[in-house]
């Protein structure tokens, strides 16, 4: 591996790297990232190298170990190129075939394809499968197609042309002023216009200057960061070394949480590739611009995501926030300006480079340009990662991509923005996607986490999680998170348990306006939203937890019972037979009866009781019907 000392070298290694790749050869294509790797994809991989040298198709066929393909329900997912036949939810035992039928005899396997749940049609090519087909994959599409491991792989999609533009006669003001007029938004979850947030930088005084990836991701459900480091870990290097050179930077750091073990260890091989090529260390591409990255692994505190209290565990201190009367991209890492951007708003800047800010304007809202990945999961029929333009409805995200809710079960909210976010109703999911849209909504874009929830769930008991969360990752710095989390989650607790009384939501409501009045960061000031945001929508919830001690979604254990209908009853024995608290009374020909004495509410009578009898009834907020008498209760089974 040579040194690239200028932009026309880069483009000989292109065009190098490109005549020795026969575009008609056959690929396999497997999902590599950790959630496909859970799912046994590095089995498949494996059986997928043997069988083709069994076959004596090594010549003919290459297997490439991608990133995340971004419809993790139904990983592990191999793709065929060219001819981008989709297989799904592979396991060792498919291999042999589809090596046989699909790579040799060019047969589709009907068994291994998408089939629409509406239509039963069977798809065979992944862009057709509706998962993909209303996305707008510009960031996370090469996720896909590439080998993270392999740089030759980044160059042939196109890899570092956007440096390569930059040094070819871009300043760095000229850098600045696209960024700027691109109106790219933090994707971290504050969306603040990343051109305005450099600018600061480069005008500060200071001579030496940082800038940083934020990838401590913590929000429960998400990882798009995660998946983007793992999948495509030079897309970000490349931003990063265009914000170096637009702010004055030498020095720039990935913050990236442990507990991304992939992540931490593909981008390390990525930033060794880019130094042996030239992409960073000195003199990048004989511009004279010298610039080197260092790779962080934070301890996985939630807080940590705070931009302060990075930068203060970067410095080897606790990560603690600190007050921001002057902004970090004034005084941040060790004092100086540093520019802190997430995972995803790096990504975006190469794509901005090479295309242009008139292009990526024309994508999305008027506030809110250019594509936003989520991470969809919850009550959802597909779920994964998911890429769409700003703009896009909830609706369409949740029904169009998402597949809707399963098991016929009604839509009930979807929370955006993570723990801090808030909780929309089904009356607002016209609502488009954007930063200011989901803010008026009561609710935020934050870092991309979308979760779905159905009928079945409280949301009385929604917002006590993430408080109890956000209570559990507050870093004790400040009293009003400290103690105010803690009041909110002692409150919220007490009203699911059916101990809730008359001003408790005033209460909530007065404490809530504390925390946001004067918690000393972000944390601490959004952490009250999922609490105002399920009150803005669904305050008869709390009103019926605390008036009538029932739950309406019959989710909050200590406000629901469980008997059986003896009217449905037919002695099955099922429930009998599964009850782990030895509280169902029955046996053969007898209608059984539930001591509510030593039933725990675990659910399994109501789980295990047939569908065709139902006989198994959960009630809240009235009293438990009297037991029929022992008497009534010998079942006779009727003649046919």
């Amino acid at each position: 591996m040579s040194q690239i000392n200028s932009p026309a070298d880069l483009e000989l290694l292109r065009k190098d790297i490109l005549s020795k790749r026969d575009p008609d050869k056959q690929c396999i294509t497997l999902c590599s990232g950790s959630a496909c790797n859970a799912s046994g994809s590095e089995e498949v991989g494996i059986g997928l190298e043997k069988e083709i040298r069994k076959q004596g198709l090594s010549d003919k066929v290459d297997i490439r170990k991608t990133g995340c393909h971004g419809f993790c329900e139904r990983g592990p997912i191999i793709v065929n190129h060219p001819d981008e036949t989709t297989y799904l939810q592979i396991v060792p035992d498919d291999i042999q075939e589809i090596i046989s039928d699909t790579i040799k005899e060019k047969k589709v396997i009907d068994r291994l394809v998408y089939t629409d749940p509406e239509t039963d049609k069977k798809i065979i090519h992944e862009s057709e499968i509706p998962f993909y087909k209303y996305q707008e994959r510009l960031v996370f599409g090469s996720n896909g197609s590439i080998d993270p491991k392999s740089i030759d792989d980044y160059l042939a999609i196109g890899g570092y042309s956007a440096i390569a533009k930059v040094f070819s006669g871009m300043s760095p003001e000229e850098v600045l002023e696209e960024v700027k007029k691109s109106k790219l938004r933090g994707r971290g979850g504050g969306g603040f216009p990343a051109g305005q947030k450099w600018e600061g930088s480069r005008n500060a005084p200071e001579k030496t200057k940082y800038v940083i990836v934020n990838a401590d991701e913590g929000d429960p459900g998400a990882y798009m960061d995660r998946a983007l480091l793992e999948g495509n870990p030079h897309s970000i290097i490349e931003g990063l070394v265009i914000g170096a050179y637009a702010i004055g930077a030498k020095e720039g750091y990935i913050y990236v949480r442990q507990e991304y073990p992939l992540a931490v260890e593909n981008v390390n091989i990525a930033i060794k590739q880019a130094e042996d090529y030239g992409f960073i260390g000195k003199n990048i591409l004989g511009s004279g611009f010298d610039f080197v990255i260092k790779v962080h692994q934070g301890a996985g505190a939630f807080v940590c995501g705070e931009s302060t209290a990075l930068m203060t565990a970067l410095e080897g201190r606790v990560g603690e926030p600190r007050p921001k009367y002057i902004r970090s991209n004034i005084k941040g890492l060790w004092n100086k300006p540093s520019v802190l951007n997430n995972v995803e708003t790096w990504a975006n800047v190469p794509l901005i480079i090479n295309k242009g800010a008139d292009w990526y304007t024309q994508l999305g809202t008027e506030s809110s340009k250019g594509t936003k990945i989520f991470s969809l999961v919850g009550k959802i029929t597909n779920t994964g990662l998911v890429e769409v333009p700003m703009g896009m409805t909830l609706k369409d995200i949740i029904y169009k991509i998402g597949g809707g809710i399963p098991g016929g079960k009604k839509f009930k909210a979807v929370q955006t923005g993570g723990p801090s976010g808030g909780c929309i109703p089904e009356d607002q999911l016209d609502l488009k996607v954007g930063f200011d849209e989901l803010a008026k909504a009561g609710s935020m874009m934050g870092s991309g986490g979308m979760i779905v929830m159905d009928e079945d769930n409280c949301m009385v008991d929604v917002a006590r999680y993430f408080i109890e969360f956000l209570c559990d990752e507050s870093c004790g710095k400040c009293v009003p998170c400290r103690e105010g989390t803690k009041q909110m989650l002692k409150i919220l607790i007490n009203i699911t348990e059916g101990k809730g009384k008359e001003g408790d939501i005033e209460l909530l409501e007065e404490l809530s306006e504390v925390l946001n009045d004067s918690a000393l960061c972000a944390l601490g000031q959004t952490a009250p939203n999922p609490f105002l945001s399920t009150l803005r929508y669904f305050r008869h919830e709390y009103e019926a937890h605390i008036r009538e001690k029932k739950c309406e979604a019959l989710s909050c254990k200590e406000l629901i019972s469980y008997y059986i209908d003896p009217g449905k009853c037919t002695a099955c024995t099922l429930c009998f037979k599964k009850c782990p608290s030895d509280a169902i009374i029955g046996e053969k020909k007898m209608i059984h009866v539930i001591d509510q004495e030593k039933c725990t509410k675990c659910d399994t009578c109501f789980e295990v009781c047939p569908t065709k009898f139902d006989a198994v009834i959960k009630i809240s907020g009235e009293v438990v019907p009297t037991p029929i008498s022992l008497e009534e209760r010998t079942f006779i089974k009727k003649s046919r």
